[in-house]
């Protein structure tokens, strides 16, 4: 996903007017509502995860379901933006601070958008959504974990100005 602040306004080329589509993006953005997740949202987002990474994990999105949307609370947040009924980006988070020795931050572990609505601000109104509750949860920083092959959500989350942090993730092949 490759969300921008104010793609709205921008203009393609020399002047010309952004494509249709674009436009078609900003309004339905303007529409969506950011939400806690319901049970009846459950579906769709195993739809738009399937649909961005090829597998279709129901069970995962159950039991994320259960400890971040159902069992919700101030330091656990499953959001989803809505347009009425169709559910067009979700996110999901938590405040920890047991990891590292760190002081207590907001992780966001979960972020997508459907393909045919990016480019619209949806994952930005979720990003600024699960930040804004994690402020009310007391904490003053956000973090993630990506893949570094995924130049679509880091280019998202640069945008959003997030930055390289102080941890260096390490791993070891298991055999």
């Amino acid at each position: 996903m490759a969300a921008r602040p104010g793609n709205a306004l921008r203009r393609s080329g020399a002047g010309r007017a952004r494509p249709a589509r674009e436009k078609a993006a900003v309004q339905v953005a303007s529409r969506v509502r950011v939400r806690a997740v319901r049970d009846a949202d459950l579906a769709q987002v195993v739809d738009i995860d399937a649909r961005v990474t090829g597998l279709r994990k129901r069970a995962y999105w159950r039991d994320i379901f259960e400890r971040y949307g159902r069992a919700r609370g101030a330091e656990r947040l499953f959001l989803v933006a809505a347009d009425g009924d169709s559910i067009l980006g979700f996110i999901v988070g938590e405040v920890r601070d047991w990891e590292f020795g760190s002081a207590p931050c907001g992780w966001v572990f979960g972020i997508n958008v459907q393909p045919d609505a990016r480019l619209s601000g949806i994952g930005t109104q979720l990003l600024a959504s699960i930040c804004d509750a994690f402020r009310r949860a007391g904490v003053t920083r956000v973090r993630t974990l990506l893949a570094r092959d995924n130049a679509e959500i880091l280019s998202f989350f640069r945008s959003q100005g997030m930055m390289a942090g102080p941890f260096i993730p390490l791993e070891k092949e298991l055999e």
